[in-house]
């Protein structure tokens, strides 16, 4: 319709025509603003960070778009509306913090906990396309961060110090012990892709791994190290027994030997550089503040002991202020002292049911199974890396919740197309 016929318009038919003009650019745009807003979140120098930041875009053209709602997502929203007030009153707990930056904290955890209900939804309503979406904008971030890091450990960019700290490589992320998690899922799919894509899958998938593991490993975070093993080996077992044919489990065997082989000349590579060699020892070796009354293990049970005689919790970095300054460097515990017994359960709840949701997605055949291994295999040995420090502000734990739903929901949505063409993203 041309311009002057618009404006020949009853004013009910321009408005609508303005609606439907403006819900066609929010659909175009979406997936644009989706991509920028997943890369953002390897930029976490500051609260609140970028990835907040462009998000506060997505939604709103999101809503534009007319993105659907799943009745499968409900139970995602409900437990964010029932943990919302436990969040809000452990706030007016604190006696140290000011209740002001006790409440930026929680309702940095509730955008959060929103961003995963939006993704649940956004991947539910095209599962392969905006899955690969996704999937390519946190890989684009993986490599960004993993060279950045990689690069500034080895003093080869100006102001390297920017991205170190304590000599372990951070990149744009506050504490290496996030930088290395953060790198995780991309490599997972990228590992996916090296046992069952094309060639040219096996050369993209195989270079962006050994990227990734450099990043990890010049991190220089023991959790991140043995979650990175674990989720490739858990990776490599699901894609072998659950989806590879014959021919596919001979050549994913000889791939793993001549990759195990390649992996462990990449770190001897590593380790033959004196500086790489010394932290690697200092690192491998047990530490001292995981031992002791006031080490990683013997504060939690304080902090725990504490947790049971605050029923409403204590409220955000309050810990700190009372017998031992460090943090209890576990999650299950933490969130009792930060949203109270309510908002912990809760919390519990969440990853609980997350994890039911993604093993019950690889117990049925699907297309879309292949999209949730990955999802899995990182999601569950971040479950358990949560017990040995605090993950309840780390974006990515939010993002694998949304992935692992919207997954879940897309293979409720066709079950009936089991046998179609597998996802390889």
């Amino acid at each position: 319709m041309s311009a002057t016929a618009v404006a020949a318009a009853p004013l009910s038919e321009r408005a609508q025509l303005g609606r439907a003009l403006l819900g066609r650019f929010a659909r175009r745009s979406l997936d644009v603003l989706v991509a920028i807003w997943i890369f953002s979140g390897a930029i976490v120098f500051v609260e609140p960070s970028p990835y907040e930041l462009a998000f506060v875009l997505v939604l709103p053209v999101a809503l534009l778009a007319g993105l659907g709602l799943y009745r499968s997502t409900v139970g995602l929203l409900a437990i964010i509306f029932l943990f919302t007030p436990f969040a809000l009153i452990a706030c007016f707990q604190v006696r140290y913090s000011s209740v002001t930056s006790a409440l930026t904290f929680s309702l940095v955890t509730i955008f959060l906990l929103v961003t995963s209900y939006f993704v649940a939804n956004f991947v539910a309503e095209a599962p392969g396309r905006r899955m690969k979406l996704i999937v390519s904008a946190y890989t684009a971030a993986a490599l960004f961060a993993s060279i950045l890091g990689t690069l500034a450990y080895l003093r080869l960019v100006p102001a390297s110090d920017l991205f170190l700290l304590y000599g372990r490589a951070r990149a744009t992320f506050k504490d290496p012990n996030v930088f290395g998690p953060f790198l995780i899922l991309p490599a997972m799919f990228a590992l996916q892709r090296i046992l069952l894509g094309d060639r040219r899958q096996v050369i993209w998938g195989g270079l962006f791994y050994m990227v990734i593991f450099v990043g990890v490993f010049v991190s220089f975070s023991r959790a991140a190290w043995g979650h990175f093993a674990l989720s490739s080996g858990m990776v490599l077992a699901l894609v072998f027994f659950l989806e590879a044919n014959a021919r596919e489990k001979v050549r994913i065997l000889m791939m793993s030997l001549a990759g195990a082989l390649l992996l462990v000349v990449a770190l001897a590579g590593l380790l033959s550089i004196p500086a790489v060699n010394h932290l690697f020892e200092v690192r491998a070796a047990s530490q001292d503040y995981d031992s002791g009354a006031t080490g990683r293990f013997g504060r939690q049970g304080y902090a725990f002991e504490l947790a049971l005689d605050h029923p409403w919790g204590i409220g955000p970095a309050e810990f700190r202020n009372l017998r031992i300054v460090e943090e209890p460097h576990n999650v299950y515990v933490t969130v009792l002292h930060v949203y109270g017994w309510g908002g912990g359960f809760l919390f519990y709840l969440l990853i609980a049911v997350t994890l039911w949701k993604g093993f019950a997605a690889l117990a049925r055949p699907s297309p879309y199974r292949l999209l949730a291994i990955p999802l899995i295999s990182t999601f569950a040995m971040l479950a358990g890396e949560s017990a040995i420090i605090d993950t309840d502000h780390w974006r990515h734990l939010y993002l694998l919740i949304g992935l692992i739903w919207g997954v879940s929901s897309a293979m409720g949505q066709y079950e009936s197309h089991a046998a179609g063409k597998r996802l390889l993203v």
